[in-house]
């Protein structure tokens, strides 16, 4: 019957509804005013009814009237909210007045003063309540149907308000109770819905069945985030969020759209708050370029960038899709925020000497910030010409257009795969920082540094997404190693310090973020599990547990990374950024390993390049005895001339 009831409900069309709202006025009004009458004179059919009956007609007229100019009638009625209740308020009012007028006009004898007054609070509970009647019985039909999951909110601010009008409204959840630390709240209650402390957690799990808890706490800083999920994190709960304030007050989600747990919350680092100076320095009013500008760090980026005001953004990138895709978003990002600044988006490969050239000099660029790099250690380890090829000479070839071309600022993206690399493309980052700062000792008006740091969080290859995955898919959870660690920070807390770092720069120096303290992967997969309202399955129990497997190392993966190859570091002004004095190959010699590996790339010979790797990067000892792809491939093709640039700006 329920059921019936609702799609017979939702069949209706907008025009029907619209005409039943109105019918239901009809009979309403004139209600009304026969109970004002009642409750005035205590008799149902009083004399001075006979005289004023042509009053009740008047007040359907007049009120239909009034609540069509009110936009009574335009109103959702599921929807409805406390505008409504103003609207009806207003509409009654002034209904009551003309009630009042008629009767004073028409000479009605023996009509009570206090009629209209009686009428507009009676019609006001008719009006109104017919309709938030309607409304909760629609939505008790749609929890029925949809057989509404309980949930428990912590945080019964404003936040949590509105998060639970947005629920009611949605009909998937049914909030059943509210937890907050703040103490004069407990024991309160929010539209009927009590407000307990957190001690109360095991208690309301076993009355209500609840098996997920929305976090309301918007504006909580990372460091508050991250204790109430340690708090959480004992019980079989999956815990989710609602956006920032930040994304709710762009539009760029709405308060109930939720989200999984920020594994930032986690590590609940609180990011410094960048320095206006340091962060306009090199963009405000110049012409910016970054390569790689579709990937995890360039298109964050470009992002960031475009909101300093930059004369002009040119997004430089080989992927196709990636690129269109930024643009397009960078595009409507400027349209919308009335920005003047021209993206230009243009295809090219850092290894094309002539497009690089002929780029950097057409459009004038003053900063450059090169993202653009082959990152993911298994494939590199794979592809080891191929790696050299982008990481090292992409790097080479874009430094020299930069000098060329007067380009004022060139910030090299590094890694702390760099630092005593394991592995090929820790190695190439490595001799591609080596390649700037040897550019940076003949003193070129371009001033060249270098930014290194860890993982960032909701990269491409990033662990992170992997585990949502794989517990979502009920497991199990693959962890290389037990006791593999590594540094995180928020893509968009890298990408502020990576402009206000290149800021600094005087030329050629080493720029290390201050990461904080490494995280063990197996220890951040047990609390993603938990925080998933799942257990860590342990020797097979629980059987509907999680299990984590543990995979080996991959090929060149180290268990610890590190950011500093020395300890000859020095402070900066910006507490998070560290400026480190490296040793760098003698110019002569790096020109020799750069001969050296064009000549293995044009013979496809990969051991040549490891062993030229091992001898000019001197931490690095990686490498192995089985053929790599690109070696394989050799076997089937011919030799490559040097000008062959065939590297790719993947990120």
């Amino acid at each position: 019957m329920l059921k019936g009831g609702l799609e017979r409900l939702m069949g209706l069309q907008r025009v029907h509804k619209r005409w039943l709202m109105v019918a239901a006025d009809v009979v309403m009004l004139p209600l009304a005013l026969w109970s004002a009458f009642i409750i005035r004179l205590g008799e149902p059919l009083p004399s001075v009814m006979r005289e004023a009956w042509w009053l009740f007609p008047l007040v359907v007229v007049a009120g239909v009237l009034i609540f069509v100019r009110l936009g009574l009638y335009r109103a959702v009625v599921r929807f409805m909210g406390s505008r409504t209740i103003w609207a009806v308020a207003f509409g009654v009012i002034l209904l009551s007045l003309v009630l009042g007028i008629a009767a004073l006009v028409g000479q009605i004898s023996g009509f009570p003063r206090s009629v209209p007054f009686g009428f507009a609070a009676i019609a006001f509970v008719y009006v109104g309540g017919s309709r938030f009647l309607v409304r909760a019985w629609y939505r008790s039909l749609v929890a029925a149907e949809a057989r509404a999951e309980p949930v428990i909110v912590f945080g019964a601010g404003e936040a949590g308000v509105q998060l639970l009008a947005g629920l009611k409204s949605g009909g998937r959840f049914r909030v059943t109770a509210f937890i907050d630390d703040d103490r004069s709240l407990q024991g309160s209650s929010i539209d009927g819905i009590p407000v307990y402390p957190v001690e109360a957690l095991s208690r309301l799990l076993e009355r209500f069945h609840v098996r997920r808890l929305l976090l309301a706490v918007p504006s909580a800083s990372r460091a508050e985030r991250r204790r109430i999920l340690e708090r959480l994190e004992p019980y079989p709960l999956y815990v989710q969020s609602v956006p920032s304030m930040g994304s709710v007050v762009s539009g760029q989600a709405r308060l109930e759209q939720l989200e999984d747990v920020d594994i930032a919350d986690l590590l609940g680092r609180d990011p410094v708050p960048p320095d206006p100076q340091l962060l306009e320095r090199s963009i405000r009013g110049r012409v910016v370029m970054v390569t790689g500008a579709g990937g995890s760090i360039g298109s964050e980026l470009s992002r960031r960038i475009l909101r300093l005001e930059p004369a002009a953004l040119v997004l430089f990138e080989h992927n196709e899709f990636s690129l269109y895709r930024i643009e397009q978003e960078l595009q409507h990002q400027a349209q919308k925020a009335g920005q003047v600044a021209p993206v230009h988006g243009l295809l090219g490969s850092v290894t094309n000497s002539r497009r690089v050239a002929a780029v950097l000099r057409q459009f004038g660029v003053q900063t450059l910030y090169h993202a653009a790099a082959y990152k993911h250690v298994p494939i590199v380890e794979e592809n080891r010409i191929e790696g050299v090829r982008n990481n090292v000479f992409g790097t080479a070839v874009l430094a020299d257009a930069a000098i060329a071309a007067g380009v004022e600022r060139f910030i090299l993206i590094s890694t702390d795969k760099a630092v005593r690399p394991a592995n090929v493309m820790g190695a190439t980052k490595r001799l591609a920082e080596m390649v700037l700062q040897d550019r940076a000792r003949s003193g070129p008006a371009t001033r060249f540094s270098i930014v290194r740091f860890g993982n960032v969080l909701g990269s491409s290859g990033s662990v992170v997404p992997l585990f949502h995955q794989q517990i979502r898919a009920g497991g199990p959870v693959t962890v290389t190693h037990p006791e593999i660690t590594r540094y995180f920070m928020s893509i968009p807390e890298a990408v502020e310090l990576v402009i206000q770092a290149g800021a600094m720069a005087e030329g050629g120096e080493v720029f290390v973020l201050e990461m904080g303290e490494p995280v063990r992967i197996v220890d951040l997969a047990r609390r993603m599990v938990r925080l998933h309202g799942r257990q860590v399955q342990e020797n097979g129990r629980p059987e509907d547990g999680i299990a984590i497997v543990y995979t080996g190392l991959r090929p060149g993966e180290k268990l610890y990374e590190e950011l500093l190859i020395g300890n000859n570091v020095t402070p900066t002004v910006h507490a998070k950024i560290l400026c480190a004095q490296e040793d760098c190959a003698d110019s002569a010699v790096l020109a020799r390993a750069l001969q050296t590996l064009d000549a293995a790339d044009r013979d496809m010979d990969a051991d040549a390049v490891t062993r030229e790797l091992r001898r000019v990067v001197p931490e690095y000892r990686g490498g192995r005895s089985d053929p790599p792809a690109d070696a394989v491939v050799a076997a089937h093709e011919p030799p490559r001339a040097a000008s062959a640039q065939t590297g790719k700006g993947n990120r």
